[in-house]
């Protein structure tokens, strides 16, 4: 198996103690390349650095919408100055968070447009995560003219119909552990209906471990049951999931490999 895991987090601190034997047991166990993605200042860093220190990663940069109040004209300055680098394939992950609401919403807006230019400065993909927002994540993604830039839907939860509006705008749809749970219908409807060449796998490590180790830290490995329970859904061999998938995630971030 030759495996991209898309969204990973490995620079956070629950990492710290074992990261190097993470990566190592990632690889032992067909994870070929990795995304590690930023999630405000100091993460955008980190994830540069990481991938700096390994062939097999790459970084994005950006500032979640937990932390939309931090986007200001510095901050940007800083994601733009990241974002040269040549490891850096993506901004993200940005967007829009109503679950937690750690940042007032006409906050998250304005800073998810401003990432979203930023973007466009720089013509590279996107990383958007999108919880409980979705109308007004599709409102903002067609006013930005997101299509020009392609990217992700970050651990894909919508309904069908918001999935194919998201297809529309040139965007890939990312799969992560929430698949093999238990009360995840409505988005194994989504991976069944929506074509094969438009799906992503991803871990978000160290969160949504899927099952059989839900509950447990998640780590890059575990990417491997997110393609075989799509190889289930889509009644397709494990080897052609791999190889699709793959693709996809280099077609995705423009990947150099």
């Amino acid at each position: 198996m030759q495996l991209i895991d898309t969204h990973a987090h490995l620079d956070f601190p629950r990492f710290k103690k074992d990261r190097v034997k993470v990566i190592k047991r990632a690889e032992e166990d067909g994870v070929k390349y990795i995304i590690n993605v930023g999630a405000d200042l100091a993460s955008s860093h980190r994830s540069l650095r990481l991938s700096q220190e390994y062939d097999h990663i790459f970084a994005t940069v950006g500032i979640h919408p937990h932390d939309a109040d931090q986007v200001d004209g510095r901050a940007l300055k800083v994601l733009k100055d990241l974002a040269k680098a040549d490891k850096v394939v993506a901004i993200g992950e940005i967007g829009l968070d109503y679950y937690y609401d750690n940042s007032p919403r006409d906050v998250q807006k304005e800073a998810f447009k401003r990432q979203l230019e930023l973007a466009h400065k720089l013509k590279l993909p996107v990383v958007i995560h999108s919880r409980e927002a979705d109308e007004d994540t599709l409102e903002i993604l067609k006013e930005m003219e997101v299509g020009e830039l392609g990217g992700v839907m970050h651990c894909f939860a919508g309904h069908l119909e918001m999935a194919r509006e998201c297809l529309s705008l040139n965007m890939y749809l990312a799969f992560g552990g929430v698949i093999t749970f238990k009360n995840a219908d409505k988005t194994r409807e989504v991976v069944r209906e929506i074509p094969l060449d438009r799906i992503l796998i991803e871990t978000d490590s160290p969160y949504l471990t899927p099952h059989p180790y839900r509950g447990k830290r998640n780590e890059p490995s575990y990417v491997r049951f997110v393609a075989e329970k799509i190889a289930e859904l889509k009644d397709k061999s494990m080897e052609e999931i791999t190889r699709i998938t793959t693709a996809n995630a280099i077609n995705a971030f423009n990947l150099s490999l």
